[in-house]
Parts: C-alpha cells; structure tokens; sequence
C-alpha cells in the first residue's frame, strides 16, 4: 500500500503531564537497509516491513504486514543497532496526534516528539504545543534510520 507520509519532529522541553493515561505503545524497529530506509517494526503484537522514500518532511511509505516469524528471521538481518521505544500517542487539536517517543538504550535520554499531518500546508502552518521545544525534521540525526548506524550513541547527539 502507496502512502504519503507528511511528518514533522521535534524536541521536546518537558514532558507532558499525567502522561500514563494517554495510549502507548512498545516499538522495536531494525533496519535492513537505510538508503533507501527498509525497516521492519513489531509494535505491540504487530510487524511490519516499511520501505520509505527519499525525503525530509514529505516523503513516500509503503508498510506491509509480516508475521511475526518473518520479522524474526529478519531482526538477524538487521543492519546496526535495533532500536527500542515507548510511543505515547497525545492527541492535539484539529484532529491530530502527537508521537511521544521515549527511547530505551542506547538512547534513553532521548524523547522526540512527532506529528503526522495531511497536507503540507498543514505541517507548515503548525504551532507547537508549549512543551515542545526545536523543530529538527530537517536534522538527519535524529532520523531512525541514522541513529540506527551509529557506533556511539553516548556522543551521537550532543
């Protein structure tokens, strides 16, 4: 399935308040390859193989589902580290979500925040929520697919 992924990333300042009621999920994600990104992902009780076009905030991104046996034999495969996250979903106004994204080791000091939107214009006319902090969907840090590559994390983003 063809899909237009329009997403924004941001730091956050501080954490939200009362963030235990909001819905979460438990992410692991590996990458087979990162240009171009092909990753696969279990996410709660569900896998996925997402193959992501070349961009920073608009970028193509097809996802198909995989078994979880599918998605064993290709965590072997996995080029660099696997990351593991905890994915609050925050809901903002005019209908969209925020992805809290709290990350375990070697990142754990990382919490980045993203936002899905349906247009372009949406995404550019946006004002973040007071507990955000810098808009990097342009810094290729902070891309999965990259952080996944590196070989010290403890001095990667600093």
């Amino acid at each position: 399935m063809q899909n237009k992924e329009i997403e924004r990333k941001f730091l956050i300042k501080e954490l939200p308040q009362n963030l235990e009621k909001y819905r979460c999920r438990k992410i692991e994600q590996a990458y087979l390859c990162t240009n171009p990104v092909v990753r696969i992902r279990r996410q709660d009780d569900d896998y996925y193989l997402t193959y992501k076009g070349q961009g920073l905030m608009v970028r193509e991104e097809y996802n198909l589902p995989l078994t979880q046996e599918a998605y064993e034999h290709l965590k072997e495969k996995a080029d660099g580290i696997i990351l593991s996250k905890t994915r609050f979903l925050i809901p903002l106004s005019d209908h969209l979500t925020v992805e809290l994204d709290l990350f375990d080791k070697p990142f754990e000091s990382l919490i980045l925040a993203e936002v899905e939107f349906p247009s372009e214009e949406a995404a550019n006319s946006f004002e973040m929520p007071h507990w955000f902090d810098k808009d990097v969907t342009s810094d290729l840090r902070y891309h999965n697919s990259n952080m996944s590559r590196c070989r010290e994390p403890e001095t990667y983003l600093t």
